[in-house]
Formats: C-alpha cells, structure tokens, sequence
C-alpha cells in the first residue's frame, strides 16, 4: 500500500506546524543536513523503537507463562520489561494464530502504541490506510506483501485514546533453540502491527552465520 504521499484528514495540531516551520527554517539556513533528519527519524522507526516490542514478543515466544500474562494483562507484562509511559498506559496484545490474523489501526487519528513500537509510520497516519484496512483489510494486507489464506479470519482492531493494540505475531518456524535475543532480531515494526510478518530465520541466520 503507498500511502507515504496522502495527507491527514485533519489540519496539523499547532505543534506540528511549529516544528515543521523550526525545521524549514534551520534547513533554509543550512544548520540541519534533511538527509540526516530522514535518516534520525528512520533510525527511530524501524530501528531503535520497534526494538522494545519485539522484546516483548521474544519473550512471549519463549515463555508461556509470561505471554499468559501479555495476552490477559498486557500493560503489566510489558512494564515487566521496563516498558511503559505516554501512549502505552493501557495496552492490548492480540495474538496471530494460523486461523486468525490481526491487524492494528487507529481510524479516527493515529493513537499508537509509542513506548513499545516507536514513532508511527507515514501510512499508519494517512487516511487511505485508517479508512480502507477497515473496508477490505485483505486486499489492503495483500498491497503490503500479505496474501492471508481464505480459511483464515482478518481481525482489525482499532485503537483510541484510551486503548492502544500490539500484535504478537506467529513465531517463525525453524527457529527452535534460538536465543531470546536471536528471536527478537527477527521481529519487525510491520508485523507487530499487523500488516507484515517476521524476518524469515533461515535468511537471518546465513546474514548471522548461523543462530
């Protein structure tokens, strides 16, 4: 789904637009390389936040008693792990299983689940994906690279300002005996929310040189 170049439906808050005149103005004046603030906030979204979630899954795929704990009260299991604050007060986990796939959205503005995610994705926000993965999640899921098999059921979870949802995606075969740490590498952004899955093991472990 390219959804990167579609606006909000809603106007910018009014911190927004500071920021944005902030960063136009330090740009103009060659203090901030634009480059190295798409590589920061790059870093940010696909690296360093996402990296706290996909601690929370490893864990969860090795220990069955602490994703008893994620699935029954999320919120405490992740501050378990040392996660918590602002945009994860009250946090649901819903678990992937081969019947049933779950994705994540926020269709009246962009509510996610910053302390154990990182900073949301451009399409997550933009309104052609907050509208449709609603209407036809299927085909929405297919333009991200995910072709869900018919017998299986699409579930869409919408988050608000009080709730916020993670998915626990389905830990990958082959990968019995792999360290916590190894599992969590695997984890991606994408399939914590639903629209992708995790890293294929076999292809980490010859970039590793083996789990």
């Amino acid at each position: 789904m390219h959804a990167d170049h579609h606006s909000h439906t809603e106007p910018p808050s009014e911190s927004e637009l500071r920021v944005k005149a902030i960063e136009s103005l330090l740009v103009d004046k060659q203090l901030v390389d634009p480059s190295a603030l798409d590589e920061l906030i790059d870093l940010y979204e696909h690296k360093i936040g996402p990296r706290n979630g996909a601690a929370v899954v490893a864990r969860a795929w090795i220990d069955a008693a602490y994703k008893k704990r994620l699935l029954s009260d999320a919120t405490v299991a992740i501050a378990e792990l040392g996660f918590s604050g602002v945009q994860g007060e009250d946090m649901i986990v819903v678990e992937n299983t081969p019947d049933v796939h779950n994705v994540i959205v926020c269709t009246l503005c962009s509510c996610y689940p910053w302390p154990t995610l990182g900073l949301p994705p451009t399409w997550y926000k933009a309104a052609p994906y907050r509208s449709r993965i609603v209407i036809e999640p299927r085909a929405v899921l297919a333009e991200f690279g995910l072709d869900i098999a018919a017998h299986r059921e699409v579930r869409v979870w919408d988050s608000n300002a009080e709730l916020r949802y993670m998915v626990l995606p389905e830990r990958p075969p082959g990968t019995e005996g792999w360290s916590e740490t190894d599992l969590a590498a695997l984890v991606t952004r994408d399939s914590m929310i639903g629209t992708g899955l995790p890293a294929d093991p076999a292809m980490a472990a010859k970039l590793n040189g083996g789990a």
